[in-house]
């Protein structure tokens, strides 16, 4: 059925031409999975020799890493699923093929709220679509909920810690560079806490193979006023390694 506009004419049909199942050979790899959307928790993890290198996936930007480790006496594979929609949509398919299952991403969000201080993690209860790659797997629809199992085991690992949280809406943008005031004030009336580029295509992409998923998010540069305050933007490393090992606790329990 056609709607006008490409975008919105959803096909359901399970099999595409490539198909990740049929191309990708799966292999021996623990079944949680954390996604770090930085590179220096990975190049923090690799200096301290806490990762084990398990397979390459292939990318027009080079080979990204996959890696096992082991955490209390439990394995986990960590990847970094590179950046945007579609990037980290594609790394989600060749992880679920190659056999991981329970995933936790965890990574740096705008605020839409100058009242969210650098540093406080945001777990997405939902995400607004407002990216291209979510409407190739699942209907159209404004938002894509996170499972509430998986919140209420994130929100219990975090308590239980004594992590400041909020839970809300996080919105996923293709437009890194279009992020107008209007915008803004629209995600803002319709309760958006963050706003990031992945949220809403790693929801969709594991509603779609039946996977699990949940997502971490460290406030970062607020977008909410007139002029965008990058608040010491480059210096979230120790907040990003801290939300790397909460993640860590997070997926093992999933």
């Amino acid at each position: 059925m056609s709607f006008g506009y490409p975008i919105l004419e959803f096909d359901g049909e399970r099999e595409a031409i490539i198909e990740p199942s049929k191309v990708i050979e799966p292999i021996d790899i623990p079944e949680h999975c954390v996604l770090p959307i930085s590179n220096k928790v990975i190049e923090r993890l690799t200096e301290r020799s806490l990762l084990e290198h398990v397979k390459d996936i292939s990318t027009a930007l080079g080979p990204m890493p996959v890696y096992k480790m082991k955490h209390e006496g439990q394995e986990l594979a960590v990847a970094h699923p590179g950046i945007g929609a579609p990037f980290v949509a594609g790394v989600l398919e060749e992880l679920v093929a190659l056999g991981c299952r329970k995933f936790i991403a965890c990574g740096v969000a705008g605020v839409l709220d100058s009242r969210l201080d650098r540093g406080t993690v945001v777990v997405p209860g939902a995400a607004v679509r407002d990216e291209g790659t979510s409407y190739h797997y699942v209907e159209p629809a404004r938002e894509i909920a996170v499972e509430r199992d998986v919140v209420r085991i994130i929100e219990s690992v975090l308590r239980s810690r004594g992590v400041r949280y909020r839970v809300g809406k996080t919105w996923t943008t293709d437009g890194l560079y279009r992020e107008t005031r209007s915008r803004i004030a629209r995600r803002k009336s319709e309760g958006c806490l963050t706003v990031e580029m992945e949220c809403s295509a790693l929801l969709a992409v594991s509603r779609f193979r039946g996977v699990r998923f949940g997502q971490l998010l460290v406030a970062g540069d607020d977008v909410s006023g007139d002029e965008w305050d990058p608040r010491h933007f480059g210096e979230l490393g120790p907040f990003l390694e801290e939300l790397f090992w909460l993640s860590v606790e997070i997926c093992l329990k999933l």
